[in-house]
C-alpha cells in the first residue's frame, strides 16, 4: 500500500510513511470491507461516512508537517484511522466528531491499540475545541462550504491548516498557514469529501 499508492504518488516524508507502514488499516475498517482495506479508495464506515483512502491520508499529514511537540485538533474523528497516524507524529491529537456512534467506536478500536495521546469529543466541528487552544495544525476530514471563523482562532500563529473546502459538487483540499491573523493558502488540489455537518445534519 504505501510504496505503490503513496510514496509512487510523491508522499516522500519519512515520518509519514513509517506512521502509513505502522497503522493497520484494517482495524477501522467494517468486517465486510476489511478484504478491500489496503485497496486505494475510501470504504463505508456506517452512519453515511467513510474512510478516506490511504493517499488522501498520507497527503493530508505531508501537508501539514506535523512535529513531535505538536499538538493537533482534527475535525471528523470518523473511523479514527487519521488520528492513529497523527498520533504517531505528534504530542497529542484532540478529535471532534459530530456523531456519537462513530466517535465511540473509533475510541474503543484507538484505546484497544493502545494510544493514550488522542482525546475524543463528540460535537459540532464547525466550533473546533475551544479548550485545549491553540493547535500548531488543524486536519479536517470533512467539507464545509468556507474556512470555519473559530477554527482559524483556535489555529497557532505560523500554524498549518488542511481542509477540504467546497460544495457538494467541487471541492479543493487547501493548506493555509496563519500569519498575522489571517490564513494565507499555500497549496491546493481537488478533492470529494462527505460533506461538514451540524447536529441537525444540516451542511455547513
Amino acid at each position: 500500500m504505501v510504496k505503490n499508492q503513496i510514496e509512487a504518488r510523491g508522499v516522500n516524508d519519512k515520518n509519514v510513511l513509517a506512521a502509513m507502514r505502522k497503522v493497520e488499516r484494517h482495524h477501522f475498517v467494517p468486517e465486510q470491507y476489511r478484504q478491500y482495506a489496503y485497496a486505494d479508495h475510501p470504504l463505508p464506515i456506517g452512519e453515511g461516512q467513510t474512510i478516506s483512502q490511504p493517499y488522501i491520508v498520507a497527503l493530508m499529514t505531508e501537508m501539514a508537517s506535523i512535529k513531535t511537540q505538536d499538538k493537533v485538533l482534527e475535525i471528523g474523528t470518523g473511523s479514527g484511522y487519521q488520528a492513529a497516524i497523527l498520533a504517531e507524529l505528534c504530542d497529542s491529537v484532540f478529535t471532534v466528531e459530530i456523531n456519537k456512534k462513530l466517535s465511540e467506536k473509533a475510541g474503543k478500536i484507538l484505546t484497544q491499540l493502545g494510544y493514550k495521546n488522542i482525546f475524543f469529543k463528540t460535537g459540532d466541528g464547525f466550533q473546533g475545541w475551544q479548550a485545549h487552544l491553540p493547535y500548531d495544525a488543524i486536519l479536517v476530514t470533512c467539507a464545509p462550504s468556507e474556512v470555519p471563523e473559530a477554527l482559524i482562532n483556535q489555529l497557532k500563529e505560523g500554524g498549518k491548516l488542511v481542509i477540504p473546502v467546497g460544495s457538494k459538487i467541487r471541492q479543493n483540499l487547501v493548506l493555509f498557514r496563519k500569519f498575522d491573523g489571517n490564513l494565507v493558502p499555500e497549496a491546493a488540489i481537488p478533492v470529494r469529501f462527505v460533506p461538514m455537518i451540524d447536529e441537525k445534519g444540516n451542511s455547513y
